[in-house]
């Protein structure tokens, strides 16, 4: 649990992944179309990799991928940024956390 507070808070943004995992690749790109960039870490390619995956299911993340931080606090997966973007919350969020300018 260290390990995932100390790589969320080195970035406004976080999203924990897998290279294989499609609803990963779509929240990345929704962070991208909204002028964020985020510190991607794919947990398949990492070293400690599993070890991290473990920690992000006891936060309650189930599926562990992806998971998604924003000024170093778990937002959620992929339904709850998906219900942010559509509030139009997930933006101002964002912009909060300093992760996007307007």
């Amino acid at each position: 649990m260290d390990r995932i507070r100390e790589l969320a808070s080195k970035k406004a943004a976080v999203i924990f992944t897998k290279s294989s995992c499609c609803m990963c690749y779509s929240i990345k790109q929704l962070f991208y179309e909204l002028g964020a960039s985020p510190a991607v870490h794919e947990l398949d390619k990492e070293a400690r990799g599993r070890e991290i995956e473990l920690a992000l299911r006891g936060l309650g993340c189930n599926p562990s991928v992806p998971a998604v931080f924003i000024g170093g606090v778990f937002v959620g997966s992929t339904t709850d940024v998906i219900s942010l973007h559509v509030d139009g919350s997930l933006k101002q969020m964002l912009i909060d956390a300093k992760a996007i300018w307007f």
